[in-house]
């Protein structure tokens, strides 16, 4: 049996006639695995607020300069791309709920180093391990709640990955406000700690047991989940086979692995990550008076744009709201970029000194109004990511993939979020001084976004599991070009 035989991509668990029986313990499940995402989206706040905070701290705290700086904001997102290494590996032996477990003792303990730093090595270590949780956190919170959900919720349900990410920056941003660097990483230990409390008593997806021919434990999770044992069906004849290279020669395989790839890596080219690293230094340096209220606000727009992708994912469809996305990105990008280039040679209050590198040395006013326009488009493009290019490629990444190869092709595709992560957050420092000013990279993100919001992708939201790769294929073909257009263009 090949693996593009539609018998081996339906679901594993078919609800009878349509529809699948309710069961209110599968939103307990979701919860609990959503406090990884939660994690690790407050570790991607937590430098934020810290990075200032270390940078005023005085002797004998350690204290960073503008290169550590960099380092301390970036380096979690290598941690992350070694931790999507490892969750590939971890998903498919360990399981996704012990997975899940295991993820959390690096969360804590990257807190607790962080906590008791004394010198700037101890903090990068410890973003550094905070970054291998959040890689775990970032590829099997999706797999496990994709798998325990029924479809009729699958599409929300997976949405709250994402919305729990931003929930969890939120919280950086707010609780940062009005503490130090050391108590807001105490603060970073409660999340982890809760999920595994809460999964010791969530079942393994019915899924994996399947595959593992454990099919009494499979029912008796099914039931548990979903309240019924109905609908049910006997894992397809190979899907507990493990990946090998010839794999990649089948269509079945390939084209949603090169879509996923390019999902991901497009979603970090949107330069949303350095961002949320920078939130405070950005609005410092665009010269707003109140920068951490600044942050507070992006964070709550985004947890409220997010919130409103995961109601209607299921009724809008994946490409509707992806090409939505594209478009409200490329117009607040374009206006951020009209800001810095009408207020260049503006002294600004930012702290770090990397970033205060004017263009002009021409006096320009700043007024209030103007301040106000830097935050309005910084809203509107966290608006816009959070509507469709922030849950979505994580939703499709649990989606498309046969389930033999899952564990294996969400561990690529997570890598390559990271890696492109990183190297938005290490670089962004450059991109805002000469040669390359703020508004040419604000220019070069619009353009590949707005080529790939163009793009007609069919959706997915009525395609069983791991069925959705067959009209996806254009999507990657769209993006291997415009990720050559991008590049020449710099």
């Amino acid at each position: 049996m090949t693996p593009e035989d539609p018998e081996e991509t339906q679901p594993l668990l078919e609800p009878p006639g349509g529809s699948a029986p309710r069961g209110r313990r599968v939103f307990l499940a979701a919860f609990a695995a959503t406090l990884g995402p939660l994690s690790f989206g407050f570790a991607l706040g937590y430098s934020s607020p810290a990075i200032p905070s270390l940078q005023r701290a005085a002797p004998p705290a350690p204290r960073l300069d503008d290169e550590a700086a960099s380092w301390f904001g970036a380096v979690v997102t290598l941690g992350a791309a070694a931790g999507g290494v490892l969750g590939g590996w971890l998903v498919d032996r360990a399981g996704r709920k012990l997975s899940l477990l295991l993820c959390s003792v690096p969360f804590v303990t990257s807190f607790a180093v962080i906590t008791a730093a004394q010198d700037v090595w101890m903090l990068l270590g410890g973003r550094l391990l905070t970054g291998l949780a959040c890689g775990v956190a970032s590829l099997v919170a999706p797999v496990y709640i994709s798998e325990i959900a029924y479809p009729a919720v699958r599409g929300l349900l997976g949405s709250c990955v994402q919305l729990m990410v931003v929930i969890g920056i939120l919280l950086a941003y707010l609780a940062g406000w009005v503490l130090e660097w050391r108590w807001l990483a105490v603060l970073g230990c409660v999340p982890p700690s809760l999920m595994l409390l809460l999964m010791c008593f969530m079942p393994e997806t019915p899924r994996f047991l399947l595959t593992q021919h454990r099919r009494q434990e499979a029912m008796a999770a099914l039931q548990f989940l979903w309240g019924s044992e109905q609908g049910w069906e006997e894992p397809p004849i190979g899907a507990e086979q493990g990946f090998h290279l010839a794999l990649l020669w089948q269509p079945g395989i390939y084209k949603p692995f090169v879509i996923g790839v390019s999902l991901m890596a497009f979603q970090q080219l949107s330069g949303v990550n350095a961002i949320m690293f920078y939130a405070e230094t950005i609005f410092e340096e665009a010269k707003f008076k109140d920068s951490s209220l600044a942050s507070i606000i992006v964070g709550v727009i985004q947890v409220l744009f997010t919130a409103v992708a995961a109601l209607i994912m299921d009724r809008a469809g994946r490409r509707l709201l992806l090409a939505l996305s594209g478009m409200v990105m490329v117009f607040s990008m374009s206006a951020f970029g009209a800001y810095f280039k009408l207020t260049q040679g503006i002294p600004g209050n930012s702290s770090h000194v990397a970033l205060l590198a004017p263009i002009s040395t021409e006096p320009v006013d700043a007024s209030v109004g103007l301040a106000w326009l830097a935050v309005g488009s910084m809203c509107l493009f966290i608006a816009g990511f959070a509507v469709g290019w922030g849950p979505i490629p994580w939703l499709l990444m649990s989606e498309i993939f046969p389930l033999h190869v899952k564990g294996v092709a969400t561990g690529v595709c997570v890598l390559a979020n990271w890696l492109m992560a990183f190297l938005v957050t290490k670089e962004f420092s450059s991109l805002m001084r000469p040669p390359v000013p703020v508004p040419a990279a604000a220019l070069r993100t619009r353009d590949h976004l707005g080529a790939l919001q163009t793009c007609s992708q069919p959706s997915t939201r009525d395609a069983k599991t791991a069925e959705g790769e067959v009209g996806l294929w254009d999507l990657c073909l769209l993006a291997g070009g415009t990720f050559g257009s991008w590049v020449l263009g710099t």
